[in-house]
């Protein structure tokens, strides 16, 4: 088989039949072979479309994905990703095409880039109050992301299940919650706090929109996407650092705000295994990311920790050659 009909191949009946796989998934692999294919058909000089298998050998990779590091200015993070998109497809054609089984092996031996994981970013209580309060509730727009804000900040949601949310998802009788689909196509239930529940009574009072409407539409109707959520999050945050300054020049996405919550639940005691169901982590060590990003446990720890009762000396050594180096 060509390239082109491996590449359609892997799309169509790998991606979407047997892995059934996310939209999100799907785009994703989709940029990184718009761009491979792009980098390639200009290092070759020939179009996408009469690029053999050979041409994509681990080189030609290796290059790609320095490119996209050094020249795109992506993150190692981003790279890891993109190789492990390619990585996927060279399993399929291996799988398909045994005649390149030690092509595509050379490729899948092609390591991830190790990069330092940064602590993770999110708001104390007095940010997220000065952001709830930040949207001019005498608008429908304002009223609109208030409710927003105040489900993301209590639930925890992901950006992507928040803008899938539909009205019959929010459930406000006895036992309130908020069903959604999450990462994997895993269902869950969240529980609601009395005000959150007030608030979105009222909101969903006010929408009057039928069960399967978007909770929280645009201004024509529509589902709001990403990218909408993440430029009204940014919009209230400058906003709220009028009156918390300590907001001023924090970058905040809706992710943070998943944090916000993660944090939140942690500072109140709450065990980790209960915050991982809470906020849909397949493993429980995707959920230790914020106790090391905890300062406010470490230092309960060490609160709770006696001095050993030692003798402070100094080292002093007894050798001007010695003395130099213990100087460097």
């Amino acid at each position: 088989m060509t390239l082109s009909a491996l590449i359609q191949n892997f799309f169509t009946e790998r991606l979407y039949t047997q892995m059934e796989a996310s939209p999100h998934t799907v785009a994703s692999y989709r940029d990184t072979f718009r761009l491979l294919l792009k980098f390639a058909g200009e290092k070759t000089g020939k179009s996408p479309m009469v690029l053999s298998i050979d041409e994509l050998d681990a080189e030609m990779i290796g290059v790609f994905l320095d490119d996209i590091e050094h020249v795109r200015k992506n993150s190692a993070r981003s790279r890891n990703t993109r190789l492990a998109a390619i990585r996927s497809f060279f399993r399929f054609v291996a799988l398909h095409e045994p005649a390149y089984m030690f092509h595509c092996q050379k490729i899948l031996s092609m390591p991830s880039k190790r990069y330092v994981k940064r602590n993770v970013e999110f708001l104390n209580t007095q940010e997220m109050q000065g952001l709830i309060n930040a949207p001019d509730c005498s608008t429908w727009i304002g009223r609109r992301d208030h409710a927003i804000l105040i489900m993301a900040l209590q639930t925890g949601l992901r950006a992507s299940e928040l803008v899938k949310l539909q009205c019959c998802d929010v459930v406000l009788e006895t036992g309130a919650h908020v069903r959604c689909e999450g990462k994997g196509r895993k269902l869950r239930a969240t529980p609601l706090r009395r005000e959150t529940v007030t608030v979105m009574k009222n909101w969903l009072k006010e929408r009057r929109g039928s069960d399967h409407d978007p909770l929280f539409p645009t201004m024509r109707g529509d589902r709001m996407s990403r990218d909408a959520l993440e430029h009204l999050v940014k919009r209230h945050i400058k906003t709220a650092s009028k009156s918390c300054p300590s907001l001023i020049g924090k970058r905040v996405s809706p992710h943070v705000l998943r944090h916000s919550t993660a944090m939140d639940l942690l500072h109140h005691g709450v065990d980790q295994a209960v915050i991982a169901l809470w906020l849909g982590h397949e493993s429980i060590e995707t959920t230790q990311a914020y106790i090391h990003a905890d300062m406010k446990l470490k230092e309960k720890a060490l609160a709770r920790m006696s001095s050993p009762a030692l003798n402070t000396g100094r080292y002093k050594p007894d050798d001007k050659l010695l003395s130099f180096l213990e100087s460097l």
